[in-house]
């Protein structure tokens, strides 16, 4: 009987011993989990630490990159682009600012702003501005390009598409099909103007067809303001909404030259070096880049929106 006693209190402290052990590495774990976790979530909210801009000892430009889609809630926005704009503006050892682009464009507000803010530094600080265009400068990505005084693009680059687009989708014949009935009620007589579920109306296509012929007004004074004199195509051709590539564009008169940074900056400011100006992305926005929801009204190609209510 002692022995089976001995036994078994042996037994019961290496079990004892055993769960403390699992205890312990599970803390661990715990520790480590709950780390990584806090770690990921501090970076996603308030993005990777920055290192301060060193400044090179040879002369350089102010560099801003600028991508995507132009909404409101995008890197490429007004409120991100131009506190970017007033510190590359405001280096007052850069010899000009550089902007490189690659845009098929977006929401008209935030292109102009974004234009007229280039315009006042410009004013400002009496620097000279140039656009570099990569895979795409179209639309409104094209319209911030006529605040600066040169623009250039490689050979392919996807230029132009100076027009208004607005776009949606019609169900009515579907919910025919389906059998069912929709039932609005609104206070005003135009509040449920364009509803998708409805046949669209002759008002309803010459009131939106206003509003995009006077978008595309100021779309087209802003170019005529910006190239005038450097414009060599008749005005139905280029501000069709049409796009080209770089080569074809430079014959057109709606870009300067032909190349990329690294060629244009020895050629245009007699420098190699820049200091990058450009918003350091979060976690968060590098991975919900490319999957936020596009505005209907754009001065983009060809995006697939629905037609949001709005007030």
């Amino acid at each position: 009987m002692s022995i089976d006693f001995k036994i078994s209190d042996s037994l019961i402290r290496d079990l004892i011993k055993n769960q403390k052990r699992d205890r312990f590495w599970r803390n661990i774990r715990f520790f480590f989990w709950m780390l990584l976790i806090g770690t990921g979530l501090f970076f996603t909210f308030f993005g990777l630490p920055t290192l301060d801009r060193s400044k090179p000892t040879q002369p350089y430009v102010a560099l801003i990159h600028l991508d995507g889609f132009i909404s409101p809630d995008s890197s490429f926005s007004a409120a991100k682009v131009l506190p970017q704009l007033e510190d590359a503006f405001s280096d007052k050892a850069a010899k000009g600012v550089v902007l490189e682009i690659n845009s098929g464009g977006g929401s008209p507000v935030q292109a102009e702003i974004i234009e007229q803010k280039i315009l006042a530094l410009k004013k400002q600080y009496h620097k000279k501005v140039i656009v570099v265009g990569e895979d795409v400068l179209a639309s409104g990505a094209y319209l911030v390009a006529m605040g600066a005084d040169e623009v250039y693009v490689n050979q392919d680059t996807l230029t132009g598409s100076i027009g208004v687009i607005m776009e949606g989708f019609g169900f009515s014949d579907a919910i025919k099909k389906l059998g069912v009935t929709r039932r609005v009620f609104t206070a005003g007589n135009h509040k449920d103007r364009l509803d998708p579920f409805e046949p669209v109306a002759i008002e309803d296509k010459e009131k939106i067809m206003a509003l995009l012929d006077e978008t595309h007004i100021h779309f087209v004074e802003a170019v005529t303001n910006s190239r005038a004199s450097r414009l060599k195509a008749d005005p139905e051709v280029l501000f069709s909404g049409d796009f080209w590539i770089g080569s074809q564009a430079l014959q057109l008169g709606l870009v300067d030259g032909l190349g990329n940074t690294s060629d244009i900056l020895p050629r245009v400011f007699n420098v190699t070096h820049y200091v990058d100006y450009s918003e350091e992305p979060s976690i968060l926005d590098s991975f919900l880049k490319g999957v936020k929801t596009e505005l209907d009204w754009t001065l983009g190609a060809h995006h697939d929106a629905a037609l949001l209510a709005q007030i």
